[in-house]
C-alpha cells in the first residue's frame, strides 16, 4: 500500500512540475515571439511586463528577468526625454539585481549590464561619460572573461569602443575588422536553447554597411 502511495505521490509531482515547465516554456515562447511587432518605446515596455509576469510566476528562473530588463533598455534607448529614460531604467535595474542574485556567472546577464550601464551613460554622455563608461567596460569585461566567444559581449563591446570614438572625434573605421571577424564567427555560437538570448547578428550587419 505505501509503494502504490508512493507511486501516486511521484506520479503526481512529475506530472505537475511538467505542466508547469509547459506553461513556462509555452509563455516565453509566446513573449518573445512578439519582439518583432515591438516599435515604439511604449511597445517594448508592455511587452517588459509580460516578461515581468512570468518573473513572478518563475522566481528561480532567470530568463525572464532578462528579457523584462533587455526590453527595458531598449525602450530607454528608444525614448527621447532624458527623465523618462532614467524611470525606463529604474525598471530595468531591478531585474538586472535579481539576475546578479541567481546567475552571478552568467555571461548574457554581464554583456546585458554592459548595456544597462551604456543606457546610463546616454541620458548625459558629458556628465555620465567617465563613470558609466567605466562600469560598462568592467560588466563586458565581466562577461567577456567567463566566455570570450559569446557574440552579444563581444558586440556591445564594438558598440561602446565606436561611440567612444566618434564622441571624441575619432574613426571608428578602425574597429571595422573586428566588426567583420565577429560577423564570421557569429554562427559558431550555439545558444543552450531556443528560450536564451540570441539578439544581435542585425545589429551588427547595420554597423558592417558604416564600415563600407
Amino acid at each position: 500500500m505505501k509503494t502504490i502511495l508512493f507511486t501516486i505521490i511521484l506520479t503526481l509531482l512529475v506530472v505537475s512540475g511538467f505542466s508547469q515547465s509547459t506553461e513556462y516554456y509555452q509563455a516565453m515562447g509566446e513573449s518573445l515571439g512578439k519582439y518583432a511587432s515591438c516599435k515604439t518605446a511604449d511597445d517594448f515596455r508592455a511587452l517588459g511586463n509580460q516578461f515581468e509576469r512570468i518573473a513572478q510566476a518563475e522566481n528561480e528562473q532567470w530568463l525572464p528577468l532578462y528579457y523584462h530588463a533587455n526590453c527595458n533598455i531598449i525602450a530607454a534607448f528608444i525614448e527621447t526625454d532624458p527623465v523618462k529614460k532614467d524611470a525606463i531604467l529604474d525598471v530595468a535595474e531591478k531585474s538586472m539585481s535579481r539576475m546578479l542574485e541567481l546567475v552571478p556567472e552568467e555571461t548574457e546577464v554581464h554583456a546585458l549590464q554592459a548595456s544597462f550601464y551604456t543606457a546610463r551613460l546616454v541620458v548625459n554622455p558629458m556628465e555620465r561619460g567617465q563613470k558609466y563608461g567605466m562600469l560598462s567596460g568592467q560588466a563586458v569585461g565581466k562577461a567577456l572573461s567567463i566566455d570570450p566567444t559569446n557574440p552579444r559581449a563581444r558586440l556591445i563591446k564594438l558598440q561602446n569602443e565606436m561611440g567612444t570614438a566618434r564622441f571624441y572625434g575619432k574613426d571608428p573605421a578602425v574597429y571595422c575588422d573586428e566588426a567583420r571577424q565577429l560577423m564570421a564567427d557569429w554562427d559558431n555560437f550555439k545558444p543552450k536553447s531556443q528560450l536564451h538570448p540570441n539578439w544581435g547578428k542585425d545589429q551588427l550587419a547595420g554597423m558592417l554597411q558604416s564600415c563600407q
